[in-house]
């Protein structure tokens, strides 16, 4: 049975002993932490997204997209990994944090990142621009978008098309 109490160390390890990033002990730690949405959950991912290893960056920054009233302070420490991370699975999950919180201010990293090599990088831009273009939608945005809703790989070009018509549906 996954952890559902105990301290947010002892869930952060838990988390970190399951290798997927998308396996079902890790998120069900993220949730538990979500629903905690407590101060010493966000010191703790705050941590993580410095440390050395890629899996507790990972993590770190999967918690800090999930703990919206800490927007003001997590935005900061996001936007440093996005310019500053060479990982690209930490670059992707920055970018999915920032649409995860929806907040405008992360629109200049989410474009920067948007001609990325990797295309799970530019998968991320795609899902972030959507959330961050802010209302009215920044144009440089809206140019990100559609620029991605033309590139090499389907899934990124299909999901910034999306973000495109759903936008132009406003």
């Amino acid at each position: 049975m996954p952890p559902a109490e105990g301290t947010v160390r002892d869930l952060i390890d838990a988390a970190l002993r399951d290798s997927d990033p998308d396996g079902p002990l890790r998120w069900h730690v993220i949730s538990v932490l979500r629903q905690r949405g407590d101060l010493e959950s966000f010191i703790e991912a705050r941590r993580l997204c410095a440390a050395e290893t890629v899996p507790e960056r990972l993590l770190g920054v999967d918690i800090m997209g999930m703990l919206r009233p800490f927007a003001d302070r997590t935005l900061p420490v996001l936007r440093f990994l996005a310019a500053s991370e060479d990982d690209a699975m930490v670059l992707y999950s920055v970018l999915i944090a920032f649409g995860h919180l929806g907040d405008p201010r992360s629109l200049p990293s989410v474009i920067d990142l948007a001609g990325h090599d990797d295309a799970r990088v530019r998968y991320g831009a795609a899902y972030a621009l959507h959330h961050v273009l802010g209302d009215p939608p920044d144009p440089a945005g809206l140019d990100a978008l559609r620029m991605l809703a033309g590139d090499s790989d389907a899934d990124v070009a299909g999901w910034a098309s999306l973000g495109v018509t759903l936008r132009s549906a406003r």
